[in-house]
């Protein structure tokens, strides 16, 4: 296995411990603004590990988002220093894992990093190098 095959399962293996233990209590305390930008397709996650706007938001939603994405980069930032990772890898891999656990209905963005992709009842189409 090659150095960075070897960061990027750490760094996979991380983040999903991470956002396992990161999300129990992010789900619950969900915003229902974030939850109906979510379902109408206003927002989505982003290969980057962030959550992008589809169209132009309101000034409230991109607060909120702006506000959830803040404290992803924090996230990230820790897990990434503890895992001898730098924080894009981290964040890339993170993304990687929020696109697949997408639901139907629900936007993320293509492999392409551009386009708009609304989550059907098959797996979410992945970027190369996800891991």
């Amino acid at each position: 296995m090659t150095h960075k095959a070897k960061t990027l399962s750490k760094i996979l293996l991380a983040a999903a411990a991470a956002s396992m233990a990161f999300a129990a209590p992010a789900l619950a305390q969900r915003d229902p603004a974030y939850e109906a930008a979510r379902s109408a397709g206003q927002i989505g996650e982003q290969i980057d590990g962030y959550l992008g706007f589809i169209g132009t938001p309101s000034a409230t939603l991109r607060a909120l988002v702006e506000d959830i994405n803040i404290k992803r980069r924090a996230a990230y930032a820790e897990k990434a220093q503890a895992a001898n990772a730098t924080l894009k890898d981290y964040a890339f891999t993170s993304g990687c894992l929020l696109i697949a656990r997408t639901k139907p209905g629900e936007m993320y963005q293509a492999p392409d990093g551009v386009t708009w992709l609304r989550r059907d009842n098959t797996a979410p189409q992945r970027h190369p190098s996800c891991p």
